[in-house]
Formats: C-alpha cells, sequence, structure tokens
C-alpha cells in the first residue's frame, strides 16, 4: 500500500532525484551504477495493498479457508517443506512459509549467516492484508528461479511491518531518502551489519510499469556486490551515518509552541483542503484523522467555523463514498480516487479507531445525528468482526476474498436483480448508483469480474416509501453478503492498536448511550492486562496471537494504552484503570525516554537494530512522542503528579 505521509526529511542532496534524473554529482558512485545500469524511474509503490490466513472467529460469511493464496498454500504445503516462517505468529509471515523462498525471519541467526557467507541481504517488509504484497509474493517469490538466485546469492528476511513497525520505520526512511517514494511491500537491501545500500517497493517479475524485473535486479546486484563490495560497504555506512545524524537531531529547547504556531500550521493546513470532495491533496486520498482532529479542537476552542466546515463536509463525502462499508459499517484504508468512491478494501483497526473519535467528536460539535450513526457504524462492525471471544480486537482484514480485490463488497446488477423485488432494486439502483456495466475494475486481474458496483451513496433523496424499500433492501443484501467467502482477517491482537480502539469505544459508550460498549471496552481491557502486561517486570508486550505474546516492547504500545485506560476511567472511575494508566506511564519513562536530547524513542531496546529512532510526525497512525505528551498531560490533572509534566 502506498504511503502517502511526505518524507520528513532528505539526506541532504545527497539521494536527491529529479523526475527520471538521477544528479550524478550528488549521488553516491555505487547507487549511480545500480541506477543508471538499471535505466528506469523508481517512483514507489503506486498501488495499494492487501491479503491471506486459515482461521476466523466470525458473525456471518463463509469459515471455510477463505482465499486463494490460502488455497493455493496448502496445494504447495503437499509438495514443498515448509521454511523457517512455519515457526512464527505473524500471519504475514506465515503466508511465505512454503514460498521457495528461504527466508528468515528478523533474527541474529540470519545477519551471521550473512556476515559469514559475505552475502547481501533482502530485506522484504510487509504486511498480512497487503494487497500488493500478495501480487509480489505471486509473481516473485513464489517463482523458482528468482527463489532459487535468491537462495544462492542473498540471505533473505521476512518482517511483518505491524509487529515491528521500529524495523519498518527506520528502512522505510532510507528508501524515502535514496528514493523520495515509499510503500509496501518494501524491498531493502542490506549489507550484512543491516546498512541499506539500495531499496524501492513492489517489483514486477520483468520490466513493467516502468520498474525493472526483479530478477533483473537481483542479478545486478549480485554483479555489483561481487565485484565492487568494497564501494557498497562504504556508500551503505554513508547512508547510515546521515540517517543516524537526521533522526537524533533535537529540538532546540528554546523552541516557543503558543497558540499562534498552531493557528498558523492549521491556516497551511487548510490551503491542502479539496472545497469539492473534501479531504486533503489529490489521489490516492487518505482520511487523515489526526488533521481532522486538530481542525475540530480549533473549531471547539478557536471558534474556527471555517475549520469545522472543512471537518463536516469531509466527514459527509466520505460517509457517502465506497470508502464507506454502506452496509456492514466501519471504513476501508483509503481511495484510489479524489471522490472517495473506489477504495482499496482492507479495513484496518487504527483507521476506524482514530475515525470514530473523529465522527463522535463532530456529532458533538454540531448536535447532527448522522454523525452518530457513521459512529454507531464502526463500533458495530469493530464488536461484530473484529473482536476476538476474549476482548482483544484484531488487527485488520482484507481487500482480497476468493483471489479477486473487493469481490465481498461489490455487487453486480445481475446479482442484485435476483437477491431484490423489483421495487427494492429500483430504489437500490437509485440510491447507491447501481448501473449494469459497474464502476470498479479489479486491474491487478488479468481476468477481472465483469460489472462490479462499489455501493456509494449517488442520490440521498429518497420519498418514505422509498426510504422502507431501502431498508429492507440492505437488510436482504447484508445477509447475502454474509454467505460469501469472506476475505482474510488478521487475528493477531496488537497492544498499540487495542488502545486506540479502546479509547474510542469507551468515549462512544458515554456519548451515544450504549452499556454493551462500556462492557467490551472493560472486557478488551482486562484482555490487555492479563494476556500482554506483565506486572512482576512492568513491562507491555506488543504483539498477541494464538496464546503466546512477543518480547518486542513499543513506545506506541505504551502511550495508546496509557490514553486508553484514562478514557475508561474517565467513563468508568473505576481505580483499577488509572493505576494501571499510571504504572504504564512510569515504565514507559523509564524505557523509553531521552533524558539528554527530550522526546521518546521509538523502541525500547536498540539491540536488533540498526541505530533508534524517534517518531516525529502524525502520520497514518498518531506518533507514539505525540501521544506520550498527550497521556502525560492528562495523568498529570488527573493525579496531580507533577513529575508527568
Amino acid at each position: 500500500m502506498r504511503q502517502t505521509t511526505p518524507v520528513c526529511w532528505t539526506l541532504l542532496d545527497k539521494f536527491s532525484n529529479s523526475n527520471s534524473n538521477i544528479s550524478a554529482e550528488k549521488t553516491p558512485l555505487i547507487l549511480q551504477f545500480v541506477f543508471f545500469s538499471l535505466t528506469y524511474n523508481e517512483f514507489g509503490c503506486c498501488m495499494p495493498g492487501k491479503a491471506p490466513m486459515t482461521f476466523r472467529q466470525t458473525h456471518g460469511g463463509t469459515t471455510q479457508s477463505n482465499n486463494i493464496m490460502e488455497q493455493e498454500n496448502a496445494t504447495l504445503g503437499n509438495r514443498r517443506s515448509a521454511n523457517r516462517l512455519a515457526d512464527e505468529k505473524s500471519p504475514y509471515l506465515l503466508q511465505h512459509r512454503f514460498n521457495p523462498v528461504d527466508w528468515y525471519p528478523w533474527c541474529e541467526q540470519a545477519f551471521s549467516k550473512a556476515r559469514q557467507e559475505n552475502k547481501p541481504i533482502f530485506l522484504s517488509i510487509g504486511y498480512s492484508t497487503c494487497h500488493w504484497c500478495h501480487v509480489m509474493e505471486r509473481e516473485s517469490f513464489e517463482n523458482e528461479e528468482i527463489a532459487s538466485f535468491l537462495n544462492r546469492h542473498f540471505i533473505s528476511i521476512k518482517v511483518d511491518r505491524e509487529e515491528r513497525p521500529d524495523i519498518d520505520r527506520l528502512y522505510m526512511t532510507a528508501v524515502q531518502a535514496m528514493t523520495g517514494q515509499g510503500g509496501w511491500p518494501l524491498s531493502v537491501f542490506l549489507t550484512p551489519d543491516k546498512q541499506p545500500f539500495y531499496g524501492g517497493t513492489y517489483f514486477p517479475p520483468e520490466d513493467r510499469y516502468g520498474k525493472p524485473g526483479f530478477l533483473r535486479l537481483l542479478q545486478q546486484i549480485h554483479k555489483i556486490w561481487s565485484e565492487r563490495c568494497d564501494d557498497i560497504v562504504n556508500s551503505a555506512e554513508n547512508i547510515t551515518r546521515q540517517l543516524e545524524a537526521f533522526s537524533q537531531q533535537s529540538i532546540s529547547k528554546d523552541a516557543n509552541l503558543d497558540v499562534s504556531t498552531l493557528k498558523h500550521a492549521v491556516a497551511l493546513l487548510k490551503t491542502g483542503f479539496d472545497s469539492v470532495n473534501g479531504g486533503f491533496g489529490n489521489a490516492p486520498k487518505f482520511p487523515q484523522p489526526a488533521l481532522l482532529a486538530l481542525f475540530l479542537r480549533c473549531a471547539a476552542r478557536f471558534g474556527d467555523s471555517e475549520a469545522l466546515r472543512m471537518v463536516c463536509h469531509t466527514c459527509d463525502c466520505m460517509a457517502a463514498g465506497g470508502i464507506h462499508d454502506q452496509l456492514g459499517g466501519g471504513f476501508c484504508r483509503y481511495s484510489v480516487d479524489e471522490q472517495w468512491l473506489v477504495p482499496h478494501f482492507e479495513k484496518m483497526l487504527y483507521d476506524n479507531a482514530q475515525l470514530l473519535d473523529v465522527y463522535l467528536d463532530t456529532f458533538l460539535i454540531t448536535g447532527e445525528q448522522r454523525y452518530a450513526e457513521v459512529a454507531r457504524g464502526i463500533a458495530t462492525y469493530v464488536l461484530r468482526d473484529m473482536t476476538h471471544p476474549l476482548g482483544g480486537f484484531y488487527t485488520a482484514e482484507d481487500a482480497d476474498s476468493e483471489g479477486y480485490e473487493g469481490k465481498f463488497y461489490c455487487w453486480s446488477h445481475d446479482e442484485l436483480a435476483r437477491l431484490l423485488s423489483s421495487d427494492e432494486l429500483n430504489v437500490v439502483c437509485k440510491y447507491f448508483g447501481i448501473t449494469e456495466t459497474g464502476n470498479f475494475v479489479d486491474h491487478s486481474r488479468p481476468d477481472p469480474l465483469p460489472g462490479q458496483n462499489i455501493l456509494h451513496i449517488a442520490n440521498p433523496v429518497l420519498t418514505e416509501r422509498e426510504r422502507r424499500c431501502l431498508n429492507a433492501a440492505r437488510q436482504k443484501m447484508f445477509a447475502a453478503r454474509n454467505k460469501r467467502i469472506r476475505p482474510h482477517l488478521d487475528d493477531k491482537v496488537l497492544a498499540s492498536w487495542n488502545g486506540l480502539m479502546l479509547a474510542s469505544l469507551a468515549r462512544a459508550a458515554i456519548i451515544l448511550g450504549e452499556e454493551s460498549w462500556l462492557q467490551a471496552a472493560e472486557k478488551n481491557s482486562s484482555f490487555i492486562r492479563s494476556h500482554l502486561w506483565d506486572e512482576k517486570k512492568k513491562t507491555l508486550y506488543h504483539r498477541w496471537r494464538d496464546g503466546e505474546h512477543d518480547r518486542v516492547q513499543l513506545l506506541s504500545a505504551y502511550t495508546s494504552q496509557i490514553l486508553g485506560h484514562v478514557s475508561l476511567y474517565e467513563a468508568t472511575l473505576c481505580p483499577a484503570c488509572l493505576e494501571f494508566a499510571v504504572a504504564l506511564a512510569e515504565s514507559m519513562l523509564q524505557r523509553f525516554y531521552d533524558p539528554t536530547a527530550g522526546g521518546f524513542w521509538q523502541s525500547a531496546a536498540a539491540s536488533d537494530l540498526l541505530f533508534q529512532i524517534k517518531e516525529d510526525y502524525d502520520g497514518a497512525e498518531p506518533s507514539g512522542n505525540s501521544m506520550a505528551v498527550l497521556g502525560l498531560l492528562k495523568l498529570a490533572a488527573i493525579t496531580g503528579r507533577a513529575h508527568f509534566k
């Protein structure tokens, strides 16, 4: 999936490019050789992301193996022994367990082998619901010729970016700095000492989309590594020094953050507003809930009516678009167009948690019930389809089912004609813009399904009789859709994303008067404390799946759980919630705070990282540092503990 957050820093001019021209005098020698010998323009993955697995706790929908890739993996498993990834818990890594590529997880064994055999490392980073990760697997990682070349000349490592966002952030920054673009799957070439020297995103198996074929790229890098290894190592060391210097820049302690700074930032952000379609920027368009939340705060605090109008228009346009699941509630990750019509259909927990807050706040400020109804739809979706029986919230749902993107969500005119009465069909076609030709084509398939329609509100003006017909039709459509084979569910539970949903759900329960939601929030809190928190060590782990937690400690896990439990405390006044938030805050200060330069490190220990970094901006997910500030200020106000300030 394409990453749209702008590059926060560029490594001076050293790795800059201008469209298709690489600056020869400014590009390190070895990178010039790679760039020019391949004669292509690396523009990042401009094609989105999704994926598969087998188990799912479902509340509707076929529960059999729910993706063609799973069936293919099962078939491959009968012919081919599993690789090292078979012992992992990550659904993403498990998807690759029958690849002929000799994958390693991120581990010292892989780096030791690379050093012993003097081989470069191919690092592939993605996530289980990433559509273009699946495409690259199908085209390249299942290709025997490509796999054989990788196995002979590289050490190949797979990383789940959702389990290890710290690794992903580090190498995403490197690729963005080298190419000006980033996305997933992220493909990075490293020295045995973990230093990056080249990278990109999705590569096709042969030259296509203005990109080199993956095998040709591997052959070229192997040739250069064999002939000019010292040049590559020197260049990688230089890149690493530049990256580390930029990542550890400190903010002046004299910096003055005041209301005028905030207002100036909002004024600049307003210039990117799309007054026609809502949202910010052009296609592909992301909801950017952090910006919407900022605008809502300015509306409430400063009486900024323009900011409020922008948020309302955006919320209305998104709610009417195909990015919004018109039958089941919840939002997809982003839209490929400016109108919010055609999404890439993956649904992520962190998006829906943040958008739940946005629609709640828009409802509180405006009093308009339509925003409350969208919020209800989000919460209902998460509790119905994204919740473990023990209370944890799952990570994501895929865009693909049965090998086709969006198949679970789209409708043909013929299918609806068989399902609905003539009156119901007429009103559904009017309201949702259904046509016989459709409005969506899955371009990632050579044989896309014909006449597919993404539901969106094309004509909201209905008579009372038409609205009754629409309600009856929607019930039939939802029941029929639940009989389809569902997209893959990534059923790991992440402390970070669970904290975001916990905070939003606890607020929603009080604001919308839903007692069962509050009970679900309390159950989620119990899950986190039972399965991811070590009371004796005062340690919060990041991922739980299949009865086990990992050993990773991340700032975002602590900060989101602090905010989640403060929110739950505000909703229930339960002392245990506040005590847990305080324990998390104290542990966070000990493990992550940088007393020298200020701010918090993204991960607690850098033993397996090239170097430590700090999250410095809110992107698709809120920054660990921004959440830390907010959480500490709230705890200081509630508890009176001055050191939290």
